[in-house]
């Protein structure tokens, strides 16, 4: 039986599969502290606007994932519209880690256990390359956002604060 790479994720298995570019990046920050997303930039040494939060949201009783910079927040109202929905409300926690496989302060994009609909901030189309969660807390994936958008079948608008 073949072992599991250590930094494997289903997030990592996705973008293996696929071939797609990417590096990863390990960081310690921990996942209550304040201003945990410009920490992780920090650390990586990479500046605030290339880090994305991924946040799982339910519109209209449906959950939506929302990747958004770390600078900012997830405009609910604008998530909601940009997936067809009226009203956007953050996810419960545990449906959250539920729906994706992934638990708080690691739950990516990509490789998530029910695919669901997915909204990239348009900030992202800017850059040439953006960070996201790998899938673990402490791991972070770097990649093209094409790739990315690509990947989740995601639609571009501006939904952050």
């Amino acid at each position: 039986m073949a072992k599991k790479a250590a930094a494997g994720t289903p997030a990592t298995a996705l973008l293996n599969a696929q071939k797609v570019a990417h590096t990863l990046h390990p960081y310690d920050v921990s996942p209550d502290a304040p201003n945990y997303g410009a920490l992780v930039a920090q650390a990586l040494g990479v500046g605030a606007e290339r880090v994305f939060k991924t946040l799982i949201a339910e519109v209209d009783g449906v959950l939506v994932v929302g990747v958004v910079p770390v600078t900012g927040d997830l405009d609910l109202k604008a998530l909601a519209q940009a997936a067809g929905g009226k009203r956007g409300a953050l996810a419960d926690r545990a449906a959250a880690e539920r729906s994706s496989g992934y638990v708080r302060g690691g739950i990516s994009p990509l490789g998530q256990r029910k695919r669901l609909a997915t909204v990239v901030d348009d900030s992202a189309l800017g850059l040439d390359v953006m960070y996201v969660s790998a899938g673990r807390r402490g791991l972070q994936v770097a990649l093209a956002p094409g790739d990315l958008i690509r990947l989740t079948e995601a639609v571009t608008a501006t939904i952050r604060t």
